[in-house]
């Protein structure tokens, strides 16, 4: 690969990145490392191997066919693209405004902005990303998002590396063995299903790559080849994981067993607290370092969403409509995408405004979010792996048998925690089952369920009145094959 067709292709990767780096590492990751030090290392990385080839698919679709992975969709099965459609409009509305809220929140640190009313904070942040690509279009997206992540990743990097040689405030070592509270139990299946959702982004994102390389070939006049594109894929990838390292480490540093409390309260007290607990640990320095880190990770997230999902939604509009491939023809393409994402703002505007009256918290207003887009990865898992392994790739370029098989374990392990917090939260199962990853077993009786830890899972002996362990085994089984029902349902639809 050139240097120079290198540099021209690289672009979609960093705008994923830019994506990622926002709900999921600011909140996510850092209460992670608040409450649980660094017991949750592990669930993160294997959440970002599990989700990276499903992400993976739109950078690899578009690359060997030419296709936007949306065309894909249309010719792989009717049902995909109306219900990519249905479940875009719902969650980006609530995710554009959740993102934009915490972006809002964190300003009111600024002294000159501490007074004024975080939702008209964030009211202005999404008019600025309006702005921004109403009038700049997919190049000013494409640079002020590479600037975005380019510092966000030196700052919070910076403040990683300071920690570290300056020690944590607690014995956050020990967390790497054992933890009190555990992480593994029902309790927390309501902090764990939202920090997988968004950990490193919802899997609906894998058609934006796919998107973002049609005006990336536009603005440069270079079309990435398969291999470059997966570069630049594989180059934002890793600027996403490194990064929530680095938010771990914040939290597990600074606030190791004050994270409990961390989001409750209001919004403002959040990013006050925030910034406070960062700046007490480590001097007052750091609010220079944090505040900007924080900020640009959020008005990141905020900007490419903002496009992201008009964009894909204006796409579906033209393919259904027969007027063109959502792609190929700029013109109609960019009159549509400039109406939606004038849509998207008004939306997301009064999502905010709803959350203002309702006294919504920042804690419900993003996790319920990020549990949104983890209760739908299953069904945009399916589409994505099927599509990429249709005939409409060609051979050489569909995932292998090794590949395949890692998707399947990716697809069970997503819908088996779905039914799971369903059962918990919505059915009142919470008597049937335990996380069990503790070497030690906890006071309440249940299975422990293999679904990951690196240390030992054991069996416990059920209480009378609880499910033999026959029974609860026979129930996780039948959790596991339920799963599979509704990919299964569509893949019977005609395909093309």
């Amino acid at each position: 690969m050139a240097s120079s067709t290198l540099r021209r292709s690289i672009g979609p990767g960093i705008l994923l990145a830019g994506a990622c780096i926002g709900g999921s590492h600011l909140m996510s990751s850092t209460t992670a490392g608040a409450r649980f030090g660094f017991a949750l290392v592990g669930l993160i990385l294997l959440t970002n191997l599990i989700k990276y080839p499903f992400l993976r698919v739109g950078t690899r679709f578009t690359a060997a066919t030419g296709l936007s992975l949306l065309e894909g969709f249309q010719k792989r099965n009717s049902l995909y693209l109306p219900l990519y459609l249905v479940v875009s409009l719902v969650t980006g509305t609530f995710t554009i405004a959740a993102v934009s809220f915490v972006a809002g929140l964190l300003l009111t640190n600024i002294p000159l902005l501490a007074g004024l009313d975080p939702y008209g904070l964030s009211i202005a942040v999404l008019v600025v990303s309006g702005l921004v690509l109403l009038l700049g279009h997919y190049r000013a997206l494409d640079r002020l998002s590479k600037l975005l992540v380019v510092l966000l990743t030196l700052l919070t990097g910076v403040a990683a590396a300071s920690l570290l040689i300056r020690g944590p405030v607690g014995d956050v070592a020990a967390s790497w063995v054992s933890t009190d509270p555990s992480p593994w139990t029902l309790a927390n299946l309501a902090f764990l299903i939202p920090l997988m959702g968004w950990m490193p982004g919802p899997v609906e994102m894998c058609v934006w790559p796919s998107l973002w390389m049609f005006s990336r070939a536009r603005d440069t006049d270079h079309t990435a080849t398969p291999k470059e594109a997966e570069f630049d894929f594989n180059l934002g990838y890793s600027v996403t994981v490194v990064t929530a390292m680095f938010f771990v480490i914040l939290g597990a540093y600074t606030m190791y067993g004050s994270g409990d409390g961390m989001l409750a309260g209001s919004g403002v007290s959040f990013a006050q607290k925030l910034i406070k607990l960062y700046t007490a640990a480590m001097g007052g320095w750091a609010a220079w370092v944090i505040i900007p880190a924080a900020f640009s990770a959020m008005f990141s997230t905020t900007l490419t969403c903002l496009d992201a999902y008009p964009r894909s939604i204006a796409a579906i509009q033209g393919l259904l409509r027969h007027h063109d491939s959502g792609d190929s023809a700029p013109g109609p393409m960019q009159r549509r995408f400039d109406i939606w994402v004038i849509v998207h703002f008004l939306a997301a505007v009064l999502a905010l405004v709803v959350a203002k009256t309702g006294g919504i918290g920042v804690k419900d207003f993003v996790f319920g979010a990020m549990t949104g887009s983890f209760l739908t990865a299953p069904l945009f898992a399916w589409m994505a792996m099927d599509t990429i392994n249709s005939p409409l790739v060609p051979l050489e370029h569909r995932y292998g048998r090794l590949t395949q098989a890692f998707c399947w374990f990716g697809l069970v392990f997503f819908s088996g925690f779905s039914l799971l917090f369903i059962g918990r939260f919505f059915l009142g199962l919470g008597g049937r089952f335990r996380l069990g990853f503790n070497k030690k077993p906890l006071p309440s009786a249940g299975v422990g369920l293999p679904f990951f830890s690196s240390w030992w899972v054991g069996l416990v002996q059920p209480k009378a009145g609880q499910c033999s362990l026959p029974d609860q085994l026979s129930t996780f089984t039948e959790t596991l094959v339920c799963s599979t029902a509704l990919p299964a349902l569509i893949s019977r639809m005609p395909s093309r």
